[in-house]
């Protein structure tokens, strides 16, 4: 064999498998069919998304921004230009960082589309149609997932945009329709909203994020609204058209939005097509590849990880994906991962949780309480001027352990590991509670929600 293991993709998942590979002195190499490293999660989903976002963030902190915007429309373009130069500044210094680090490790790149020959040979071809085979004793596939671009929806990327070709536009819209109302779509949301641009939502749910707790996405919701964002909830998109300069939306109410631009952002799809999988024998259902808890495929000696096998198709648990496959290959250590995975939506607010939901706890049928601390209470979020900010605990009435952790406001997705870490250390609310937090710090907040709950669960037994 060419290889003791055989990568297919360069994103976190493929990177983290690489570099376990190479830490256990493995002959270990990453083919990638783009002419630059990182994968979505570096070039076009992850990183840049949020790196746009710290423009508008902070654009949405300094208060005044709709008078500082209008109707001067060389500042909104500005506004525009530094988010991009961020992004693209951001993206430059972290493809280097992945590089040297997969360099250092002595993982080979080979840049070229792979599909199999077999179980273990895999034809990579170049950008100039030059071909060649190489095996692999092991395979990982990594390659990941791409925007759902349904074929009756005329994208152009420059008026009908998915998630990928926004990332690239050059001049702000005066207005946008974002069709959807999940992670993605709610992002960019915030970003073209704080930059000034007049957002529409269409989304076929009651609630946007219709997965979450509805008192934390009220609390995203009115933040969209002082932004000036209008929702077309429990509707659905019928046709969109591009009308000179613009665009034309029809809903199957019968409703009809015209805007500068359209955002379609509902679903990813899984890069597996050219993988030609079924020449290695490989289990796929619509192109998501089927895995075991080992991350092993229907044939044992190749593991998927990442967005290639489905949910929770997140950067941060593909990393641990693709270090855990590696290390059950080649018989190390059993790789244990955490219980309770963090979530993080970088919406302005932002939005993080771990564990259940109120409403998946009542499916359950489990007595709890739950505990509030709101931001504008503790002293740091006065001084910071989050009003809005919220951290909710939910909590077992019998054995007073974590079960969930829902946080909306300022550093949401930093908040909640102190959280998970509770959980998956199986402590209880009275561990928040006798921990002693900094002051004024807005994980002060943990104890306000913790005494909280213990006041109910009190009171709960002298009922």
């Amino acid at each position: 064999m060419d290889y003791d293991v055989l990568i297919i993709g360069s994103g976190p998942a493929g990177q983290h498998a690489a570099w376990q590979a190479a830490r256990l002195g493995k002959r270990t190499a990453i083919v990638e069919r783009k002419p630059r490293i990182g994968g979505a999660g570096l070039q076009t989903g992850t990183i840049p998304s949020k790196a746009m976002r710290e423009v508008a963030y902070l654009l949405s902190r300094s208060g005044g921004m709709r008078q500082s915007l209008a109707p001067d429309s060389r500042n909104r373009h500005g506004l525009l230009a530094d988010a991009v130069r961020r992004k693209e500044g951001v993206i430059a210094q972290q493809e280097s960082v992945i590089l040297q680090r997969l360099l250092r490790h002595g993982v080979a790149l080979i840049p070229g589309e792979a599909s199999f020959v077999d179980a273990h040979t895999l034809q990579v071809a170049d950008a100039a149609g030059n071909t060649r085979r190489i095996s692999a004793d092991f395979i990982v596939l990594a390659s990941g997932s791409r925007p759902r671009r349904p074929a009756d929806v005329p994208f152009d990327k420059k008026t009908v945009l998915d998630s990928t070709s926004i990332l690239n536009i050059r001049h702000l819209p005066d207005s946008l329709l974002v069709v959807g109302g999940g992670v993605i779509a709610c992002e960019y949301v915030s970003i073209f909203a704080a930059l000034g641009v007049h957002v529409s939502v269409v989304d076929s749910h009651t609630q946007l994020l219709e997965y979450l707790s509805e008192d934390v996405v009220g609390v995203l919701a009115d933040s969209f609204l002082g932004m000036g964002v209008t929702f077309h909830m429990q509707e659905r998109v019928a046709e969109i058209r591009r009308e000179g300069s613009g665009t034309v939306t029809l809903l199957e109410s019968g409703k009809q939005i015209r805007t500068d631009a359209v955002l379609y952002a509902q679903g990813r799809e899984p890069n597996s097509a050219g993988l030609h999988v079924d020449k290695a024998g490989i289990l796929a259902r619509d192109g998501w590849i089927e895995v075991n808890r080992h991350y092993q495929t229907s044939v044992p000696h190749i593991y998927a990880v990442g967005d290639l096998i489905g949910r929770p198709a997140l950067a941060s648990t593909g990393m641990e994906q693709g270090r855990a496959a590696v290390l059950h290959a080649f018989g190390g250590a059993t790789h244990v991962a955490a219980d309770n995975l963090p979530m993080a939506v970088y919406t302005i607010p932002e939005i993080s949780y771990v564990g259940r939901t109120e409403k998946e706890v009542q499916l359950e049928d489990i007595p709890y309480v739950v505990g509030r601390a709101y931001f504008k209470d503790s002293a740091r979020g006065q001084i910071i001027g989050d009003a809005q900010g919220m951290l909710k605990l939910i909590v077992d009435a019998h054995n007073e352990k974590l079960l969930g952790v829902h946080i909306v406001g300022e550093q949401a997705s930093e908040l909640i590991h102190i959280g998970q870490l509770v959980m998956n250390l199986h402590g209880s609310v009275h561990d928040l509670v006798s921990n002693v937090f900094n002051y004024p710090t807005l994980a002060e907040c943990y104890k306000l929600a913790a005494l909280d709950c213990t006041h109910q669960l009190e009171q709960r037994k002298t009922l």
